[in-house]
């Protein structure tokens, strides 16, 4: 039975993605200055302003956030005040004050710590208790060996995609691109991901900011040309693959004076491309005491870890916690039937070997460092740079499901 998995990408001229680049690098910047940082920052983008607002505490921080707003415009490409939006002239609005002393309560002391006596927060065991979730939530981490990142096909591609309209621009080879494109990706397989017995792309959108001097045809025969056979591998177009290149027409008018941007607004490019639910919360802008961010980092680091084992060809983790805890109040493993064991006897193992206290996950990972600014665009997972891509628990999982098994 053939299925239709769609994905869609869009690029750091987006005006969304912009938004979350802006919100990335102020935390950045925060935390490059005091790694201990409490960063809650949203940006709002629309023609010829930017709007900063959120909670931010910091001691020793002193961040020039309308300079970072800028740089972080310029960094992008809207340089020019005809763009209707630059880094320039542009109006930069900030609006931050300190987080809540009933949530910092919360977050620096667990609800666990509180209870502890002197002897007891000392013993090993408790050394990552102190802190607690920043929030209540659900968050999902999700591997599938059909790519060699782990990750699903069709946002594999689109970011493909993107990252490459965004590359011509930037070397020239594209003159007349502009920072805004989106791209979309409809992969047909016959079966599931891990049993398919064909796999093939059935349809790929492509929508890009263009100069109001070059014509639609040429536009279609560069993207077919310099972006879609350039990184789509050939054995999975068909001659009846569909193309739709600035479907809509001209596309002059882009980035914030073409639409809003908004910080959280592409949760699901951000992830898996809807191959898999998504939690409550988007990403950008927070520190790593945000558990609607670290907790889906490790979440997709357990994940990896046991595809990358051998232990499930694909895997849903879940894991959820209560606001002023330090231990998940749940985790759950699902791998679709392709499990060597069984999720619940896996499930136990993650526990052995992980520890998504808030607290471990920031130390285990190094979280605390300004590394978000680039996670800002063409997705959060299966990009190597990135610590929560790391593997390097699989083989220990290996064994112990082996001497499980034994």
């Amino acid at each position: 039975m053939r299925k239709f998995y769609t994905s869609e990408s869009v690029s750091e001229g987006h005006p969304d993605k912009l938004a979350d680049f802006i919100s990335d690098s102020i935390l950045d910047e925060f935390l490059r200055q005091e790694s201990g940082s409490r960063v809650a920052v949203e940006t709002l983008l629309t023609t010829g302003m930017a709007v900063v607002a959120g909670e931010v505490t910091a001691h020793s921080a002193r961040v020039d956030v309308q300079k970072t707003v800028r740089d972080a415009v310029m960094q992008v490409g809207y340089t020019r005040a005809n763009y209707g939006f630059d880094a320039e002239y542009s109006a930069v609005l900030v609006s931050l004050h300190e987080q809540s002393p009933e949530i910092a309560g919360g977050v620096n002391h667990s609800e666990e710590w509180r209870a502890m006596s002197a002897e007891q927060r000392q013993q090993p065991e408790n050394k990552y208790s102190e802190i607690g979730a920043g929030d209540q939530g659900l968050m999902f981490g999700y591997a599938t060996d059909e790519t060699p990142e782990l990750m699903p096909l069709p946002i594999s591609l689109a970011h493909g995609l993107t990252r490459r309209i965004a590359e011509l621009r930037k070397n020239g080879t594209l003159t007349y691109l502009r920072p805004d494109a989106k791209a979309q990706v409809t992969v047909v397989r016959d079966g599931e991901p891990h049993d398919a017995t064909e796999t093939f792309v059935d349809t790929v959108v492509i929508s890009t900011q263009h100069s109001d001097d070059v014509e639609q045809d040429q536009i279609r025969a560069d993207m077919l040309r310099h972006v879609i056979q350039a990184v789509i591998p050939a054995e999975l177009l068909r001659p009846e693959t569909k193309y739709f290149i600035n479907p809509s027409g001209r596309f002059v008018i882009g980035g914030p004076h073409g639409d809003t941007g908004l910080t959280g607004r592409k949760i699901i490019v951000d992830t898996y491309g809807g191959a898999v639910p998504h939690g409550g919360g988007a990403f950008s802008g927070k520190d790593p005491t945000k558990v609607d961010r670290s907790a889906a980092y490790y979440a997709r680091y357990i994940a990896k870890n046991i595809v990358a084992a051998g232990l499930a060809r694909r895997a849903l983790v879940e894991v959820a916690y209560a606001i002023g805890r330090a231990q998940p109040v749940s985790l759950r493993v699902d791998t679709y039937g392709t499990g060597k064991i069984s999720d619940e006897a896996l499930a136990e193992l993650v526990k052995q070997h992980f520890d998504a206290r808030p607290q471990a996950i920031i130390a285990e990972l190094d979280l605390q460092r300004p590394i978000y600014a680039q996670t800002a665009a063409y997705g959060h997972f299966g990009r190597p740079e990135f610590p929560w891509e790391q593997t390097t628990k699989a083989e220990a999982l290996k064994q112990a499901a082996l001497a499980l098994a034994n």
